[in-house]
């Protein structure tokens, strides 16, 4: 028998696979799906068995595999599909999107060595009362104490007391030791949490929902701010598995998952599997192997989780389903959506798609009715939505009120007073974006990318939040040496620090990447500020969705316009989105909620849409600009990036691409650029850019694939598709 091997090797120019013998000690253990050590050249390597047949359509002599990395398989059928289906729609290497698919533990990579986690336990050989009278030294006697509450113990318990005394009793043969594979990450045991009852608008949206089982179709369930979507996920979940099929729900952000897992345990128990980044490899490996052995029947997880080795499942819930994060940045460029839609349709299962702010495109398709639109227009138990009041700062600034408006303020104070909590929005981390010598006018930027470096106080380091360079700052400028910085712009770590100063009596903290990068430190500032250890949350945009903290009543949003003047089509579309989410923060509990959106543009149509939280009017405003403009949901988007360390070659090659496109494509196709990328100089790399606007062009994807294969043995210039922009 011969197996057809993948390699997980780097170079795309290799993305095929390669036949290999099977030893006949290995005829009844190979199996499609399975990593297996094969030599190739000088070196030995790991790969995916990706079929088994009894010929191969080479001429040279086949060398036999050295062994199976695997008892069981790593990739299940529909997972193998799966890996097909991100290679052809993103135009990306099969290895590349396997590896993406699975967790460290599991890829094909020979120097990845990370084990099962094992407890030892310890049991009696002989009666209790038998063993005392053979054991005489204290320590032994006090091991012994440990079985009079039970019949086995952790021997981890046993050598804290002494650990010559516990190897003694086992050498004696008083005690036996046995080993139980555990896993590393734990929920944690919650009280439990009954299904509460629906409202008229919940209640039938449940029912939408159950009326879909076992149809492949997509549900777009649109309800404003706590209109109650995670209790019709938790009750459609419920139903699913009265029907003994499993459920997938991916939440956007990290910073949603301590909530989610809380809410869901407290639902659900144990029968929870978790997938997101912040787990450990470790972590990841034993959450996977849960999942493939069908001990849970839930899986929660961020963008990844999306590949779960569930093999029975009856529901996929995409939460704030219009949030970027989705989306992978990095080769190959896939969506969650797309790949929630393939396993919908391998499953005959429903997708649900939650969230207040849907993107336009996902909105559309729920109006012309290829999604089954379900709209939740109140919030549960009939809570009034907050109210919005939009702040001028350039009136403000003529009153020295540059970060804080004077509202914001006396709202704050008003809320301190009242014991209710506040959470204030700034989409940027750091102290200060610019550092500037007014004396000679120097700057500090990036060496590597063409970008000014944020000064983080904390650490008085200058960081590049592209490559991540950092320089420690020192007092004098560098470059003409006057005690003459100046620190200009806002991040979060600044406006901490003026909160502080003004609210000395405050508890004040904050949440952004910076202050959650060691682990569990997201989930204790979400645990402390719900257990109202803190006054005032202050935050990036990973506080604006989904968090639910009823005693928030006032919600500030500082800089609203950082959004809104990104040189994106889509800066609109994401400025509603996160100022709508953000505000819906307030007013959860038995009190109305109140926001507060400092701009220097208040009359921007797309900032009066959130004063007035009109989605339905954002949505008519923003659809006639992308009509006329020819940008989704009207035409489609493919983006072409090319990009080198020498510029000139980066220019010409562009240039190239362009050409060839323009030779190839439909007339009906737009070609937009060359021209340099918005971030032109990314660690020392030139980036080209190069948009197609097209609709129905038969072309585009042949000559997409035959530019990329153009690119494959080309080591000075990289070319970057994205199909789905």
């Amino acid at each position: 028998m011969i197996a057809s091997v993948l390699l997980e090797i780097k170079a795309k120019s290799v993305d095929k696979t390669f036949d290999y013998l099977i030893p006949e000690s290995l005829n009844n253990v190979i199996k499609i799906g399975m990593r297996v050590l094969v030599p190739f050249a000088s070196q030995q390597l790991e790969g995916y068995v990706i079929e088994i047949k009894n010929h191969s359509n080479t001429s040279l002599e086949l060398k036999e595999i050295l062994k199976n990395i695997d008892e069981e398989v790593i990739l299940n059928p529909e997972l193998l599909e799966i890996g097909a289906y991100i290679k052809e729609s993103t135009l990306s290497s099969l290895s590349s999107a396997y590896s993406t698919m699975l967790p460290t533990a599991l890829k094909a990579r020979k120097k990845t060595q990370i084990g099962k986690k094992y407890e030892t336990y310890l049991s009696l050989q002989i009666p209790l009362n038998q063993a005392y009278l053979l054991c005489k030294k204290e320590p032994q006697k006090e091991i012994l104490e440990l079985f009079e509450s039970g019949v086995v113990i952790s021997k981890k318990d046993a050598q804290s007391i002494s650990l010559s005394s516990t190897n003694t009793l086992i050498k004696k043969g008083i005690l036996k030791e046995d080993k139980e594979e555990s896993y590393r990450y734990q929920i944690k045991e919650l009280e439990q949490d009954l299904k509460k009852a629906l409202n008229e608008e919940q209640t039938m949206a449940l029912k939408k929902i159950k009326q879909s089982f076992g149809q492949s179709k997509t549900i777009l369930l649109k309800g404003v701010t706590g209109s109650g979507k995670t209790e019709i996920y938790m009750q459609s979940i419920e139903e699913i598995q009265k029907l003994k099929k499993q459920a997938l729900v991916l939440v956007p952000e990290i910073s949603l998952t301590p909530q989610f897992i809380r809410n869901f345990a407290r639902r659900f128990k144990s029968n929870i599997a978790v997938l997101h980044s912040g787990l450990n490899d470790g972590e990841k490996y034993d959450e996977w192997r849960k999942i493939e052995r069908e001990e849970v029947s839930i899986v929660i997880g961020a963008r990844s989780a999306i590949f779960a080795p569930l093999k029975n499942l009856g529901i996929i819930i995409i939460d704030e389903c219009h949030s970027d994060s989705y989306k992978q940045e990095n080769r190959p460029k896939y969506h969650a959506h797309d790949i929630a839609l393939f396993r919908s349709k391998y499953h005959h299962c429903p997708v649900i798609l939650g969230s207040a702010t849907p993107s336009l495109e996902t909105y559309a398709r729920g109006k012309k009715g290829l999604y089954e639109l379900v709209l939740l227009n109140h919030r549960v138990h009939k809570n009034p939505l907050p109210e919005v009041t939009l702040v001028d700062m350039a009136k403000e600034a003529k009153n020295h009120h540059f970060i804080m408006s004077e509202l914001l303020e006396l709202k704050i104070e008003d809320r301190l007073k009242k014991k209710e909590q506040i959470m204030i929005l700034l989409n940027r981390r750091g102290h200060s974006t610019t550092i500037h010598c007014s004396s000679c006018g120097f700057t500090y930027k990036c060496p590597y990318c063409d970008i000014t470096l944020t000064f983080h106080k904390s650490t008085k380091n200058l960081r590049c939040h592209y490559c991540g360079y950092t320089k420690f700052l020192e007092n004098a400028c560098p470059n003409c040496h006057e005690d003459a910085l100046n620190y200009y712009g806002l991040g979060t770590e600044k406006l901490e620090s003026a909160m502080k100063e003004k609210f000395p009596s405050a508890r004040i903290i904050r949440m952004d990447t910076d202050t959650t990068n060691k682990k569990g430190a997201l989930e204790k500032i979400e645990e402390e500020f719900r257990a109202h250890h803190y006054d005032i949350l202050i935050g990036t945009q990973m506080i604006s969705k989904g968090l639910d903290f009823p005693n928030v009543t006032l919600v500030g949003i500082v800089s609203a316009d950082i959004t809104l003047n990104l040189p994106d089509f889509r800066s609109g579309e994401k400025t509603f989105a996160l100022l709508y989410q953000a505000s819906g923060r307030a007013g959860r509990g038995n009190i109305k909620g109140e926001v507060i959106i400092e701009t220097y543009n208040p009359d921007n149509h797309v900032l009066n849409c959130v004063k007035n939280q009109d989605f339905e009017k954002f949505y008519e405003y923003e659809m006639n600009i992308r009509k006329t403009l020819k940008y989704p949901p009207y035409y489609y988007l493919a983006h072409l990036e090319v990009k080198s360390k020498n510029y000139e070659e980066a220019k010409n090659e562009s240039a190239k691409v362009a050409h060839f496109l323009k030779r190839k494509l439909n007339k009906t196709s737009i070609i937009l650029g060359p021209t340099t990328a918005n971030m032109f100089r990314i660690n020392n790399v030139y980036h080209f850019e190069i948009m197609i606007k097209y609709r129905f062009d038969e072309n585009l994807k042949p000559a997409l694939k035959e530019l990329d294969d153009l690119f494959l043995l080309n080591h000075k210039v990289s070319l970057d598709i994205d199909m789905s922009y």
